[in-house]
């Protein structure tokens, strides 16, 4: 049975080499460092994607099952993914995504004095 060997690739937003597979012996689909992406994927189809945009990081979400995923936004045509987050994942990067509603409420503070 041939084996594929991992493919290290740069991240498309800061350059960084990635290797691939992660810590966890999982495929990696975004880079550890700054979590940016590339789309590569179909959401919808569940196919590869020819669109090849930058994917940023917009949010985390927490499942029911409690392990943290990553949300991505294309730059280019505003598709929407999910990514497991990985055990070497930058944690100062998560965590500014995860306090970014708190930190940038989209309300005046001043108005929760009025509550």
């Amino acid at each position: 049975m041939p084996t594929t060997d991992p493919t290290p690739f740069v991240c498309v937003l800061c350059g960084l080499s990635v290797s691939d597979p992660g810590p966890d012996h999982q495929p990696r689909d975004h880079c550890p460092s700054c979590l940016g992406s590339r789309h590569v994927h179909d959401q919808h189809d569940g196919g590869a994607s020819d669109c090849d945009g930058r994917m940023t990081p917009i949010s985390v979400v927490v499942p029911r099952d409690g392990r943290w995923r990553l949300v991505h936004r294309c730059v280019r045509c505003d598709e929407l993914s999910e990514s497991a987050v990985a055990s070497d994942d930058n944690p100062l990067v998560l965590m500014r995504i995860a306090v970014r509603p708190l930190a940038e409420p989209p309300f005046p503070l001043e108005t929760l004095g009025e509550v």
